[in-house]
């Protein structure tokens, strides 16, 4: 994957690239900034740069850059950053006043670019975001930095625009890609400059999680530029409401009698945009599956590899899941989102990494892996929808997946970290206190980020949550109702109504678990539980328990007689 990364002065450009990069266990450095300076703001800022970077980092300061990339095309590689480097360009040949064509540069770094065949990050300021002064050279530059941007543009995979730390995907641009496609480059030219020089030695690779390659578009995860961008919700039929509203009150009971059963089927005919409501025929449920980096610092009872070992009996049809799905009429899929196993292509196929980082410590996914996400999430609405689905519940599957659930609800709804942690699987009073300190040390690191849903998801859900707040937005979208399951989809259900606001008006939560979050989250909501029956297993268990009840309040709408029919007087 080759990556432009524009941005102006201190936009947070140079941060967001070193997130892309996140899960390489080496990261070649090449900084183009000048290695001596007296400017000591200057050197401020290669400081904490430097700080910044851990110790799998190898700097190489050289302004050489296309021969680096020749040199070693596989080794992740950042580029920090293209400005340097025009103006180091600019120095070398007495371009700034002088009429210096550099065409012949910009295709050698474009041809290195386009040969590189590991993961490249590229960082360069954007023309008109940083400060040019009004003067022949610094229009020069300007002139020439567009150019170059361009340039590089033309063959990367990528391209984003980092403002104020907030980072906006760029469209492809079709006609320039096809131009330069057809331009030749130019055969490769030296580039003047120091040799360069190691500034540190090579570091021992240290073990990361495997990343998922990003299949084309319409294959596997789809394409997810402007995942998190979701349209404007409409909300259900309200005439329809009040048509199933009025039904209500000619059916042969006293009014009201059947109390919360008559609001459901009043809110399915809203969803429906029909009265009476037509029974559900194609139930789907999805079970999204992942483990969780921060299972491996013993805040479950359970050990993650029990998460494939799961994904596979769900697969097989033996899980509670199945089970209740099989009672209710409903089909049930799995997909792995980020298991730290390999499991079946076909359960595999929206795979977005394996594992997650620790959520304490570090961002469970990159900005790129949460927006592949919640892509894979709309994506698996759409072919259900479109296969003829009219009823949704998300289920889960993942070892420690509650405590990326309490940070999410605690961060969401301001409670303290040991009002929403629970019990989960079962854990004693030592494995509590490593789960309440696990979530102390998320909320800490998201308190900035709650009001950025993508932000939010890329630093604590991982890629299963991230994935179900998809799902949930992406099924409002297209008007089709949800029932929601328990604390791990509720969390990712309160992301999902800030990604897409007013989703949660196609919504129903189907019960209420022993997990304290889970409350906190559906008041949050406002949302009223079909059903408390004490379960906290997840997998779509609780959402499969209220199924039953939510299609007898369809039949109860469409099928009971009304007074006239039935020759009943007092209606």
């Amino acid at each position: 994957m080759r990556s432009l990364i524009l941005g102006g002065v201190r936009s947070g450009k140079s941060a967001h690239g070193e997130s892309l990069l996140r899960g390489s266990s080496q990261i070649r450095y090449i900084a183009t900034g000048p290695v001596l300076s007296s400017d000591a703001d200057w050197t401020a800022r290669v400081d904490a740069h430097r700080a910044r970077r851990s110790a799998k980092y190898l700097t190489v300061e050289s302004i050489d850059v296309a021969g680096l990339l020749r040199t070693d095309s596989a080794t992740a590689t950042l580029v920090d950053d293209l400005g340097n480097w025009l103006a180091a360009a600019l120095d070398s040949c007495d371009g700034w006043t002088g009429d210096v064509d550099l065409s012949h540069i910009y295709d050698e770094l474009a041809s290195a670019i386009a040969a590189f065949d590991g993961d490249l990050v590229i960082i360069s300021p954007e023309v008109g975001l940083s400060v040019v002064p009004p003067t022949p050279a610094g229009r020069r530059f300007q002139d020439e930095l567009g150019r170059l941007n361009t340039a590089v543009a033309r063959v990367c995979d990528r391209v984003d625009l980092v403002v104020a730390g907030r980072v906006l995907s760029l469209p492809a641009d079709s006609a320039a890609a096809d131009s330069a496609a057809a331009e030749p480059v130019s055969a490769p030219a030296s580039v003047p400059g120091a040799a360069p020089i190691v500034a540190a030695a090579a570091p021992a690779p240290l073990p990361a999680p495997d990343v998922a390659p990003l299949p084309a578009p319409g294959i596997g995860v789809p394409d997810p530029t402007d995942a998190e961008n979701f349209p404007r919700i409409d909300a259900p039929d309200v005439d329809a409401a009040e048509r199933a509203r009025q039904r209500q009150l000619t059916l042969t009971k006293p009014p009201g009698s059947l109390g919360r059963l008559e609001e459901i089927g009043n809110w399915v005919a809203a969803c429906q945009g029909t009265c009476p409501p037509r029974q559900f025929s194609q139930p789907r449920v999805v079970v999204f599956a992942g483990d969780h980096g921060v299972a491996r610092t013993g805040v479950s009872a359970f050990p993650p590899e029990v998460t494939a070992q799961m994904v596979a009996n769900i697969a097989s049809g033996g899980a509670a899941v199945n089970v209740l799905a099989r009672r209710s009429g409903a089909s049930v899929q799995v997909f792995d989102m980020s298991v730290d196993a390999d499991t079946s292509p076909d359960v595999a196929r929206f795979k977005v990494r394996r594992s997650s980082g620790n959520l304490a410590v570090e961002d469970a996914l990159s900005i790129d892996e949460a927006r592949r996400a919640l892509a894979a999430g709309r994506a698996i609405v759409d072919e259900l929808v479109d296969a003829g689905a009219d009823l949704l519940i998300a289920g889960e599957m993942g070892i420690g997946n509650t405590t990326p659930a309490a940070v999410l609800i605690g961060a969401l709804t301001g409670r303290e970290p040991v009002a929403v942690v629970g019990r989960g699987t079962g854990v004693d009073d030592a494995a509590w206190n490593r789960k309440t300190a696990a979530i102390r040390d998320g909320m800490w690191r998201v308190r900035r980020l709650v009001d950025d849903p993508l932000a939010l998801l890329a630093a604590v859900a991982g890629a299963d949550l991230t994935a179900m707040a998809g799902f949930l937005a992406q099924a409002a979208v297209r008007r089709t109702p949800v029932i929601v399951d328990g604390v791990v989809v509720t969390a990712a259900a309160l992301v999902a109504n800030l990604l897409a606001p007013g989703a949660v008006d196609w919504w129903i939560a189907g019960h209420k678990s022993t997990e304290p979050a889970h409350a906190f989250a559906l008041d949050l909501l406002r949302l009223e539980p079909v059903v408390e029956l004490s379960m906290r297993l997840g997998e779509g268990s609780g959402a499969l328990t209220a199924l039953p009840i939510v299609a007898a309040s369809v039949d109860l709408l469409s099928s009971m007689a009304t007074f006239d029919e039935a020759g009943v007087s007092g209606g």
